[in-house]
């Protein structure tokens, strides 16, 4: 394939896998799974072995992140000889949260055997939005970052104080992706925890994660049904009311963009440190044909496809969140287990970089790149003859 920004002669001679963190191989990617798990699980079990601390606490969602770390929770209590009872599990509806992720909440907390709770936080917010003088308090429909900001925040003020209560650790359930792209709320938000298992996996590793759970049973019996429920769920915060109770308002990936496209950025970025010029060529040659090259095997991967003009802006998204607005963030983030050659962003790992950095200099580069490649202009010519 060629590259309309390179000399015509430019091609990749090798497959460029589309998942760099997935591979599409059935057999490596159960191998990568089971591997990944149990790096997951050992590090919490170490913690806890080394804090001389029995119990978690842990917020759970319905959704993708917080289900793979109650995964993680309850085969770490069970390496450890103690009752899945000492996973202390709270789900708290805010004021947007779906009835789907609710439902699924409370039937995960069930089949895995947790001590599940459940606690409204809408009350204490909202006297919270009426300490700041927020229009919302008084009835108007504002929806700005401080009335998202103050429900991140009071699960996560309720968790720490429910830690401290039980005497146990707060599990965080952010992954790497969100950290890669600043999809957090800081300091007391999702941001911080005592641990987090799941600082160093990229969010379409996790999916895979899940999947591989459910069909191996690795929680028991009855799993399978709401792990596929969790699978089958848009991937959003909840922060925002939408206009059906059975689904969000919010939708993350149009706010940041794919992720299978934004870990396929991170990864050349952070595990080889290529220009954003290379790393479009990459992209494109990877995902600019639904039809060539390899997917996983299973029916449930979309099969999606990225031109040029795609490929290049949610670049731009990936390259000013990462160098620009996000770094102060992942300048103070818990101790997790490093999981995988794609590296961390931990600041005690692989990543050290300065919190007032730009994005100047990469989005110079990727402004060299134009919005379609030469075979995506032969085929609109074609077209219009």
């Amino acid at each position: 394939m060629r590259c309309g920004w390179c000399s015509a002669s430019t091609s990749t001679a090798r497959r460029v896998e589309r998942f760099p963190y997935v591979p599409a191989d059935r057999r490596r990617r159960d191998e990568r799974c089971e591997e990944v798990y149990n790096i997951q699980v050992q590090g919490l079990v170490q913690r806890l072995s080394a804090t001389n601390i029995s119990k978690v606490v842990i917020g759970v969602s319905g959704g993708l992140d917080s289900t793979h770390a109650l995964l993680v929770c309850a085969k770490a209590m069970d390496r450890l000889g103690l009752p899945r009872a000492n996973i202390l599990a709270f789900t708290m509806p805010g004021f947007a949260t779906s009835d789907r992720t609710l439902q699924q909440a409370r039937r995960l907390m069930e089949v895995v055997g947790c001590t599940a709770r459940e606690i409204d936080i809408r009350p204490s917010c909202l006297a919270m939005l009426k300490d700041l003088g927020h229009p919302y308090a008084e009835g108007e429909p504002v929806y700005d970052v401080t009335f998202e900001n103050v429900q991140a925040g009071e699960r996560t003020n309720h968790l720490f104080r429910l830690a401290n209560h039980h005497q146990g650790i707060v599990i965080g359930t952010g992954d790497l992706s969100e950290l890669a792209l600043g999809w957090c709320t800081y300091g007391v938000g999702d941001h911080m925890s005592h641990y987090n298992v799941n600082a160093s996996v990229p969010k379409t590793l996790i999916s895979h994660l899940v999947r591989w759970v459910a069909e191996t049973g690795q929680i028991g019996d009855g799993g399978t049904d709401v792990l596929l429920d969790v699978l089958g769920t848009d991937i959003s915060p909840e922060l925002v009311p939408g206009d059906a109770k059975d689904k969000p308002g919010q939708k993350t990936e149009s706010v940041i963009g794919p992720y299978e496209l934004q870990d396929f950025n991170l990864y050349y970025t952070l595990r080889y440190g290529f220009a954003p010029s290379k790393i479009a060529f990459l992209a494109l040659t990877a995902w600019g044909d639904r039809a060539a090259g390899q997917w996983p095997e299973e029916a449930h991967v979309a099969r999606n496809e990225y031109g040029l003009a795609d490929i290049k802006r949610n670049l731009a998204i990936f390259l000013d969140r990462f160098f620009r607005t996000s770094q102060f963030k992942r300048s103070c983030i818990p101790n997790a287990p490093k999981v995988g050659s794609g590296g961390s962003l931990s600041p005690r790992g692989d990543w050290r970089a300065p919190s007032d950095s730009e994005s100047t200099v990469w989005l110079a580069d990727l402004d060299h790149i134009p919005d379609q490649s030469d075979h995506q202009s032969a085929d609109q010519g074609a077209d219009a003859g």
